[in-house]
């Protein structure tokens, strides 16, 4: 018995011994040659490319993130959530699946009742905080968002996701874009 508990404390004395391994935060800062400038490689333009540390990633700090892409006119509002990086579909819905009558596609009841059956099958597979990026037809179009887009965001709120931010990605030309049917309109 004597013996086994000297035996026991000399692997704890080699286990303390043992030498440290770097962490691979810092394997990948050395294998990247530092911060910044362009010697730091990774990116087209000399960015802080490379790799980055996963403790680093939002989306694995306070639960998962997602992004809900809207895109609200006055004949529809179309919803889809997808992953940070916008490659992956989570969840989507539109107002032209939850009701019946073409006319009500645009009505803030349809986008509300969309949003909550994308925002309930987007929390089954853990998403937690969402950025809402809203867009409006643009270019010749509306520049403004249809009636649907607050309802998108209320329902968003009540269905238990943490919202991060809201931004509005409506295309709007910096110069002009020709209109369909040119510059005299459509004559009837």
């Amino acid at each position: 018995m004597a013996d086994e508990k000297v035996e026991t404390k000399e692997k704890v004395e080699v286990k303390a011994e043992a030498p440290k391994t770097e962490t691979k935060t810092e394997e990948r800062q050395e294998h990247r040659g530092g911060y910044g400038g362009r010697s730091s490689g990774g990116g087209r333009f000399g960015g802080r490319g490379g790799f980055r540390s996963r403790s680093v990633l939002p989306s694995l700090a306070h639960g998962k993130v997602g992004v809900a892409h809207v895109f609200s006119s006055r004949n529809n509002t179309i919803i889809t959530i997808t992953d940070l990086t916008g490659g992956e579909i989570i969840a989507r819905g539109s107002g032209g699946m939850v009701v019946d009558s073409d006319r009500e596609e645009g009505s803030p009841y349809a986008a509300m009742r969309a949003t909550a059956k994308a925002a309930e099958i987007a929390v089954r597979k853990g998403i937690t905080r969402i950025r809402v990026k809203i867009r409006a037809p643009g270019g010749h179009g509306e520049k403004t968002p249809g009636p649907g887009a607050q309802a998108v965001v209320r329902a968003l709120a009540r269905s238990g996701l943490r919202i991060e931010r809201i931004e509005d990605v409506t295309p709007v030309p910096t110069d002009t874009t020709k209109r369909p049917g040119g510059r005299r309109g459509r004559r009837v």
